[in-house]
């Protein structure tokens, strides 16, 4: 085995470390996108781009805004806690 090929297989033993600072929560955006474009894939009868692009940009967006929500609801419930 190659020396690149064994550096690459052991870049997936160990996680990536993103953080959780605000701008960390940028990664989730390819994660969303990946995971409604792939649901709308398996969900759809007949996939037509016109179609299949605005129902996978409507989930985008139902995910992003439901993420936000939650996110706000915790952070006010954890202030009323704390405070």
């Amino acid at each position: 085995m190659s020396m690149t090929a064994a550096f690459i297989l052991a870049t997936f033993t160990t996680p990536e470390n993103i953080g959780v600072t605000p701008n960390s929560m940028l990664w989730l955006l390819p994660l969303v996108a990946a995971i409604s474009i792939v649901y709308k894939t398996t969900k759809l009868p007949k996939i037509r781009f016109a179609n299949f692009l605005k129902e996978s940009v409507i989930l985008f967006g139902s995910i992003v805004v439901f993420m936000a929500i939650t996110a706000l609801v915790l952070v006010a419930f954890a202030w009323l806690v704390t405070e």
